[in-house]
């Protein structure tokens, strides 16, 4: 079975006390397991595109590996209920894994089922060092044009997008899935492949951002989330600590910055 990001099924649409059958687009969504050195790990409710990226920036943003070098290879196998990436880790890596596995089942909403204590939530993270200052115009052009790169959001009205937009506010790339995390995981493994500077621009989020998405950007050194929604207390404090600069309610014409705000130029404060 070739596996699409989006199948098209029949629906019922009642209106007006009429009912009427027609053909709809929906989202798939499969279980993909990542598997380490033969050892399975995780498995991921995720939308079937670009599952190597997730692989990859799933292994870095939960610290599995510390480079993109420590994975040797990424097989994608279909198996009978759904995807298998079998990832051949370096030894110092598995090494680790191994020492810190935890049981869990991924899901789209929650990504830290299965910790096992409440000082696994914030591991230690290290402030990031910037020196480049943002244009704060350059946010409403990324919101402009970010719309465009979700195209199976648009088809399917069921997906998060996650963009990442250069210095100048033009998006080069963006990620879908039907898990916020997931849509992440897969920015961040194309980001690592592509040997992306993540403090010349920012990320654009279709979603909240959540402590895990703000733990995730910590982790690969991301400076700047711009996200369409809003963050909770825990995530401002996260980026707080990080360096990282957290934009909020991101619109055209209006933003909310909740932390760092130092690093946009061409603000003027009142």
């Amino acid at each position: 079975m070739i596996h699409t990001p989006a199948e098209s099924r029949t629906v019922w649409v009642a209106q007006d006390g009429k009912c009427s059958s027609i053909c709809d687009d929906i989202s798939a969504e499969i279980p993909v397991a990542l598997v380490y050195n033969g050892i399975s790990h995780v498995v991921l409710m995720a939308t079937p595109a670009n599952i190597a990226e997730l692989a990859l920036g799933f292994s870095f943003s939960e610290g599995i590996i510390e480079s993109k070098e420590q994975i040797y290879a990424i097989e994608i196998s279909e198996q009978q209920h759904g995807l298998v990436a079998d990832i051949e880790l370096a030894s110092a890596a598995f090494a680790r894994l191994k020492n810190r596995r935890r049981q869990m089942s991924g899901r789209s909403g929650c990504g830290l089922c299965g910790l096992d204590s409440l000082a696994a939530v914030q591991p230690a993270i290290t402030p990031i060092i910037r020196s480049v200052n943002l244009e704060f115009s350059k946010i409403g052009a990324a919101l402009t044009d970010f719309n465009h790169h979700q195209r199976l959001r648009a088809q399917t009205g069921s997906v998060h997008g996650v963009a990442w937009a250069d210095g100048d506010g033009t998006i080069v790339t963006a990620r879908e899935d039907i898990g916020r995390h997931n849509a992440l995981d897969k920015l961040i493994g194309w980001g690592l492949q592509a040997k992306v500077d993540w403090k010349q621009g920012f990320v654009v989020l279709s979603s909240r951002a959540s402590f895990e998405m703000v733990m995730k950007s910590a982790i690969t050194g991301i400076g700047c989330i711009v996200a369409v929604s809003a963050p909770t207390t825990y995530a401002i404090d996260l980026a707080h600590k990080a360096n990282i600069t957290l934009v909020g309610f991101a619109r055209h014409h209006r933003q909310v910055i909740y932390t760092h705000p130092q690093f946009f130029s061409s603000l003027t404060h009142t």
